[in-house]
C-alpha cells in the first residue's frame, strides 16, 4: 500500500495544528498571530507544535514561518480535503489542510494528536441534499486523537454524534458526559466515555490508536466564559441562514462570517479561545502520552 508522503519536522510529542483556520477560519490579517499564539500555548505545555499545510504540492507536517508565509502572500490557498488532496499535489498548487487532510498528513509522520475548534458533520436537511464531511470518514481510516470541541453549532449536531457510532468511532468527553457544539458546551448528544484526568486519557487514547489503527474524538468543550448564550445562537443562526448562500463546501464558511457579522465578532473571539482551550489539552495529551 502506498502512503502520502511529507516533509516531516514534527519533534517529539508533536501537536498537528491546521491551516484552513489560520487562511480562512479567521480574518486573513489575524491568521499569523493566531498561528504564533497556538504554538505558544502547544510549546508552553510541553510538546511540539506541527503546523501542516501544502506548499507548491509539497505536505508538509510542521512548517516553518517563512512557509506559512508563503500561503498568507499567495493570492489565493486552495482548502484541501481527502478528496482532492493529490489533485492539489499533482498540480503543485498550495493549499492549506482541513480537519480531515491535517489528520491524514499527520498520521503519514507519526503525530498522534491533533487540535482544531470544531468537526465537520452532517448538514441540516440530509435526505434531501445529502452534504456529510470528508472529517467523519477520515477517523476510519488515520489513527490521529482529534481534540475539539464538538462538532460545528450549524450542522445536525445528533445525526453527526449518530454517524461517528456508525463509523465506529470512540467519542469520549473531557471533563464532560455529553458531545458539546461549538460555541455550546453541550447538545443532546452523549460521548461514550468521560475522562477527567489528562493521564488516564493519554493512556486509554495511546491504547486505542494502537489497537484500531483508527482515530479518536476527544471532546472539549468552550471555556464557559466563552459560550454563547443559547438565546443569541438561535437568532443570529436564524438570520444567518436567511442571508447567506452559497453551494457545497462554501457554505458553511459564508454562515459562519454572517454570523461574525450579526454577532458583532463574538462568535469569533469564541471560535479563538475555544482552538486556544483545544490546542492547550492537546498539547497536554501528547506530553503524557506513552512513547
Amino acid at each position: 500500500m502506498m502512503h502520502t508522503r511529507v516533509v516531516n519536522r514534527a519533534g517529539s510529542g508533536a501537536v498537528a495544528l491546521e491551516t484552513t483556520l489560520l487562511l480562512h477560519g479567521v480574518p486573513r490579517d489575524q491568521g499569523p498571530a493566531l498561528a504564533s499564539l497556538l504554538a505558544s500555548i502547544v510549546r508552553e505545555e510541553g510538546a511540539s507544535p506541527a503546523l501542516v499545510g501544502v506548499l507548491a504540492g509539497t505536505p508538509i507536517v510542521g512548517m516553518t514561518d517563512d512557509e506559512l508565509g508563503a500561503l498568507f502572500d499567495a493570492p489565493a490557498v486552495a482548502k484541501a480535503n481527502t478528496s482532492n488532496l493529490g489533485v492539489l499535489m499533482h498540480r503543485a498548487r498550495h493549499a492549506a489542510t482541513t480537519v480531515s487532510t491535517t489528520m491524514e498528513l499527520a498520521a503519514a509522520a507519526g503525530v498522534r494528536v491533533f487540535a482544531t475548534g470544531g468537526l465537520g458533520g452532517v448538514h441540516e436537511g440530509y435526505g434531501t441534499n445529502l452534504d456529510i464531511s470528508a472529517d467523519l470518514a477520515a477517523f476510519t481510516r488515520f489513527p490521529v486523537a482529534v481534540v475539539t470541541s464538538g462538532v460545528k453549532s450549524i450542522l445536525d449536531v445528533v445525526s453527526t454524534r449518530e454517524a461517528l457510532e456508525t463509523l465506529g468511532v470512540p467519542v469520549v468527553g473531557f471533563r464532560t458526559d455529553r458531545f458539546p457544539a461549538f460555541y455550546l458546551r453541550e447538545s443532546p448528544a452523549g460521548v461514550d466515555a468521560r475522562f477527567d484526568t489528562v493521564p488516564e486519557l493519554a493512556g486509554f487514547v495511546a491504547s486505542e490508536l494502537a489497537r484500531t489503527g483508527r482515530g479518536v474524538v476527544v471532546a472539549n468543550p468552550i471555556p464557559r466564559e466563552a459560550e454563547i448564550a443559547l438565546h443569541d445562537w438561535d437568532l443570529w443562526l436564524t438570520k444567518a441562514r436567511e442571508t447567506a448562500s452559497a453551494p457545497g463546501r462554501d457554505a458553511t464558511p459564508a454562515i459562519l462570517g454572517a454570523l461574525h457579522t450579526l454577532s458583532g465578532g463574538r462568535t469569533l473571539h469564541a471560535n479563538i479561545e475555544l482552538v486556544k482551550d483545544n490546542a492547550r489539552l492537546a498539547a497536554r495529551l501528547a506530553a503524557a502520552m506513552p512513547r
